[in-house]
């Protein structure tokens, strides 16, 4: 057997051990999801599916409000991502395309925010929300979030390698003001990074726990996050009933991924064919 054939099934054996290990927190959260927590703490451990996944959906759904804690959440994230894919873009095709002063210094500021950890601004995002009275409703957690660091970081830089400045200009002298240029020109040509951008905010949004915890007093306003927290109980955790609400959460992020994965790829595809 040669050395390069050796290599690659070498390359092949460690691409799927490195798979297996991706999966295999998936697959336990099947696994617990369909047990009994006296199950999961067996020696040596339960690999297999059980029958117990009914009883345990049955369990989440009369301990929380599932379904008005996920309405809540596809408010909050199909929002927020809207309004970060609408506000990134525009501030990031600003700063890639139009010159006027100040601008390094300004996304020279923008780059320094992301090295900040979020919990700094916690106390003072939570006093600007009890300033609006905003606190306990859905408003806090979409407005503070309509745009971030990233995203107009990510978008600049896509602007800056895909819209040559002699398009910009030629759109100019056909006519088109700022917001036509930015319809026209931008927002097509910047399809695959949206798309991205897109997915890591509603994921993002979705998974949020810490902030909508401390603001979010409201019982009829909990995200899913924060609902599900409540299967906790003091004396002890039921991991098949919490290991249930978090399968039952993974769905829709799959669902949103699976739709926007494919306009990603035909968006990229797109942009090769052109270039």
């Amino acid at each position: 057997m040669s050395r390069q054939r050796v290599r690659g099934i070498t390359l092949h054996l460690l691409l799927l051990a490195a798979l297996i290990i991706s999966l295999f927190p998936f697959y336990w959260t099947l696994v617990m999801a369909t047990n009994t927590t006296a199950d999961i703490y067996r020696f040596p451990p339960k690999l297999s599916f059980g029958s117990q996944f009914d009883d345990n959906v049955r369990h989440v759904l009369d301990n929380v409000a599932f379904f008005q804690s996920m309405g809540n959440t596809l408010i909050v994230a199909v929002s927020t991502t809207v309004l970060v894919l609408f506000f990134d873009s525009l501030a990031a095709f600003v700063f890639a395309k139009f010159r006027f002063p100040g601008r390094n210094a300004l996304f020279v500021i923008l780059l320094a925010t992301m090295l900040l950890p979020a919990q700094l601004a916690v106390i003072p995002q939570f006093q600007t929300m009890a300033l609006f009275g905003w606190v306990g409703s859905l408003k806090a957690l979409i407005i503070p979030g309509a745009a971030n660091a990233f995203g107009i970081f990510w978008l600049r830089q896509y602007f800056q390698n895909s819209i040559h400045d002699e398009l910009v200009e030629a759109a100019t002298l056909d006519g088109c003001g700022f917001l036509g240029v930015y319809r026209h020109v931008a927002l097509p040509s910047a399809r695959p990074a949206l798309a991205f951008l897109g997915i890591f905010t509603f994921v993002a949004s979705w998974n949020d726990y810490m902030w909508p915890l401390i603001v979010l007093t409201n019982p009829d306003h909990l995200t899913l996050q924060v609902a599900l927290s409540q299967l906790n109980r003091s004396h002890g955790v039921d991991y098949s009933m919490l290991m249930t609400g978090a399968l039952m959460a993974m769905i829709p992020l799959v669902i949103v991924f699976v739709a926007f994965a494919r306009q990603f790829i035909k968006g990229a595809t797109e942009g090769a064919v052109r270039g």
